[in-house]
């Protein structure tokens, strides 16, 4: 009798089953969306000018959740202090006003519903409606203000749909394309880290009335693979930016992405070119210095280049009131090379004051010669003197102060009895360059390089570092 039991209850159960596959097969599910669309936004049954009731249908704000997908980030620009970015933009709130059937049997009666429930048939089959049609239900007034330029895609379709769910649950989805403003301090450009700001405010809808909340979970999604040409995206914060005025308080979302810039691009393309026409400036050092065409032309060169150089880094910055690292590094580099020039300006006025000195002290020598010489025959005619009676008449051996030979000896004397000198290293190695002008390239030759390697250990260690410090 027991098994006599199961059998009967098996067969009715299937044929429950096999009356509820066939009743779900008959019924048209695009015919249903028709009429509960007629239904639920027909003429005179839903006033897309008025605003959703509170949570569970008290008369608080209507609550937005609010979620973004980046689709790509394609333009940060350092002059107007702009970026460019591609985002899916969803918006999520409930309706009352919207709720509908879903179609659970309830047309096929009792039974049939059991059926669906133990036989575990669809029993949702309307899961949304999709509209594409904005204008058809209650909107949110949001807009991003801090945005320059922005727009739609329309192409092939327009890139829009809103979902009503059965529990008056709306999704509003959109793709658009936004130009935002990006204030950027660039005090350590080119080593900087820039955070540039989402921002999305209710425009004319007060807390009282509509309040904007993340998301819960991941509200904000970026594209895997997002290549930037000049940064790199770090990491994004989300954060609340409510605003009062004097109309009243204003709901506020915002999204902070912070982008790293890319230094290996300034690096190839400014500080090693001008590293390397430092470096060149200093070839005038080794050059003769009789060379004057060669190092007039090296120097003015170099330093044509080097401000060049500069410009054309200035051309693609704003103008701001401030230094730049960039405007540290470049402001020296060009004065090394304006000191190279300099330096051989130096050089060739000490080698022509040289050159004379040198032309006086052969003067100087000649005359000096001819005294002697002149002082000498006076001596030996002195010696020889006769007068009337061929008498000789010698004069006295001792000379006097101001005689020359005299002179001469007493220097001799006194150069012999000075106490030798302690010998000084440089001043050896120096006196080696018998000329000021030679002297002045072999210390320019160590001066500049080690002046310009102490530069570059003071930049990099204290930029780098603050950039440690602004993370």
């Amino acid at each position: 009798m027991g098994s006599g039991h199961y059998f009967w209850a098996i067969l009715y159960f299937a044929s429950l089953c096999s009356a509820s596959l066939a009743n779900n097969a008959k019924i048209n599910f695009r015919e249903k969306e028709k009429k509960v669309l007629d239904q639920i936004l027909g003429a005179g049954k839903y006033d897309a000018r008025i605003r959703p009731s509170g949570i569970n249908g008290t008369d608080g704000p209507a609550v937005v959740r609010v979620n973004i997908f980046v689709r790509s980030i394609s333009k940060i620009d350092d002059v107007t202090m702009e970026y460019s970015v591609q985002l899916t933009f969803r918006e999520q709130w409930t309706d009352e006003r919207l709720k509908f059937d879903d179609i659970q049997g309830k047309s096929g009666g009792d039974h049939i519903g059991l059926a669906n429930r133990i036989c575990a048939c669809p029993t949702g089959r309307l899961k949304y409606l999709t509209l594409t049609e904005a204008n058809r239900v209650w909107m949110p007034d949001l807009f991003f203000s801090n945005e320059k330029e922005g727009h739609f895609h329309n192409i092939i379709m327009p890139n829009v749909y809103i979902r009503i769910f059965p529990n008056g649950s709306v999704l509003y989805s959109i793709r658009i394309s936004l130009t935002l403003a990006c204030p950027m301090n660039l005090k350590l450009y080119p080593l900087d880290r820039q955070i540039c700001s989402l921002r999305m405010a209710s425009y004319g809808w007060t807390t009282n009335d509509l309040v904007f909340l993340w998301k819960e979970g991941d509200p904000v999604q970026v594209v895997k693979n997002l290549h930037l040409p000049r940064f790199t995206l770090e990491k994004f914060l989300t954060d609340y930016c409510n605003s009062k005025t004097n109309t009243g308080e204003y709901s506020c979302l915002k999204v902070d992405l912070l982008f790293k810039r890319e230094f290996s691009y300034y690096l190839i393309q400014i500080y090693i070119p001008c590293c390397m026409l430092v470096i060149v400036s200093w070839v005038s050092f080794w050059l003769d210095q009789g060379a004057v065409p060669a190092r007039v032309s090296l120097g003015v060169t170099t330093l044509l280049t080097m401000a060049t150089q500069t410009s054309g880094i200035n051309a693609s910055l704003p103008p701001v009131s401030y230094t730049k690292a960039i405007d540290v590094w470049t402001g020296v580099c060009l004065t090394f090379v304006f000191g190279a020039l300099l330096e051989f300006a130096l050089v060739n006025y000490a080698s022509r004051s040289g050159s004379n000195k040198a032309n006086m002290h052969k003067e100087n020598m000649k005359k000096k010669r001819r005294d002697l010489e002149q002082a000498s025959l006076d001596a030996a005619s002195d010696l020889l003197d006769t007068d009337s009676n061929a008498t000789f008449a010698m004069k006295p051996l001792v000379r006097h102060p101001g005689d020359p030979l005299a002179l001469e000896k007493r220097l001799q004397c006194e150069v012999h009895m000075q106490a030798p000198k302690r010998p000084n290293c440089c001043k050896t190695w120096l006196s080696k360059f018998p000329t000021r002008s030679k002297r002045i390239d072999v210390i320019s030759r160590i001066t500049f390089p080690l002046v310009f390697a102490l530069f570059n250990l003071v930049y990099w260690s204290t930029y780098l570092f603050r950039e440690e410090e602004d993370e």
